[in-house]
């Protein structure tokens, strides 16, 4: 989708942090998620519209890390300055190095903002392929860790795969970041927020599509089952499944946005953010948690 628009959650709530006085309005609740895959819905806790409200991951090193999340309040003002105003769903590797995917409105590159295990910062710049979209709303790293994915808005069958930046010894911030391979998909996936490794060859993503005609829901949890492990040295085909529709439950009526997600290795559990329709972003968002069976 064109990079202006993916910022609507921004948007709403740059326009509406002024209005938390704002008086009630009238309740309209979604009807149930499908109960057709096997995530179980298990809790959820409020997310924050502005530093919580477009992704998330667990961090497994150094041990009794705290969860990472972004949103439009996380943006640092020398990154947004130089017109990197919009930040996705993170990933953090099994070694450590937490990365979060940038863009900006205009301009033929992307960026992945790394933060190396003792601290340090560092950016690797994408330039665009032929063909390639400009929205960079996620990346995903492999469990060896030596390779990302990343998607594009939009109605997409592929994915793209990367040496992760910082962690792969063929990166290096004064260089660009190369596309290495991609995932062909069997079937399209519209809108898709985020994805995270549940395994060395799947993939569980969230999707925004506010359409639903890919796969008779709206709003759904997806699952990429991969031909074989990413190796950046060929291409890999991706099997894609709807699992379920995600929570779409609030306090206001309207389009609600599915954002980034998250599945934690060491306790199975995987965590969804949804924001919820006008000024309800401010007030009844939520990350949902769910458990496999």
């Amino acid at each position: 989708m064109p990079a202006p628009a993916r910022h609507r959650s921004h948007a709403v709530l740059t326009g509406l942090v002024s209005l938390a006085t704002a008086a009630a309005v009238s309740l309209a609740v979604s009807a149930p998620a499908s109960a057709a895959g096997t995530w179980t819905e298990t809790g959820s806790d409020r997310a924050r519209p502005l530093t919580e409200s477009q992704g998330l991951t667990s961090v497994e090193v150094p041990a009794g890390s705290p969860n990472r999340y972004t949103g439009i309040g996380t943006i640092p003002l020398d990154l947004s300055s130089r017109g990197w105003n919009h930040v996705g769903d993170p990933d953090a590797s099994y070694n450590g190095y937490y990365i979060e995917p940038y863009q900006r409105d205009s301009g033929n590159s992307k960026m992945f903002r790394v933060q190396a295990p003792g601290g340090t910062w560092s950016e690797y710049v994408h330039t665009l392929g032929p063909g390639e979209a400009l929205n960079n709303s996620w990346d995903a790293v492999s469990p060896d860790g030596q390779w990302m994915l990343a998607g594009e808005w939009g109605t997409m069958t592929r994915l793209l795969v990367f040496p992760t930046p910082g962690v792969n010894p063929v990166t290096s911030p004064s260089a660009n970041l190369p596309q290495a391979s991609s995932v062909h998909l069997d079937h399209a996936v519209r809108d898709v927020q985020g994805c995270d490794f549940s395994g060395p060859t799947t993939l569980l993503c969230s999707s925004d599509d506010p359409d639903g005609s890919l796969f008779g829901i709206t709003k759904p949890l997806l699952q990429i089952d991969l031909s074989a492990a990413p190796n950046g040295s060929a291409d890999v085909s991706g099997h894609v499944t709807a699992l379920r529709q995600l929570p779409l439950r609030s306090s206001c009526s309207g389009s609600f946005e599915a954002e980034g997600i998250d599945y934690d290795r060491r306790t199975g559990v995987l965590r969804v953010i949804v924001v919820s329709p006008g000024i309800c972003v401010l007030t009844d968002s939520k990350t949902y948690t769910f458990s496999l069976g």
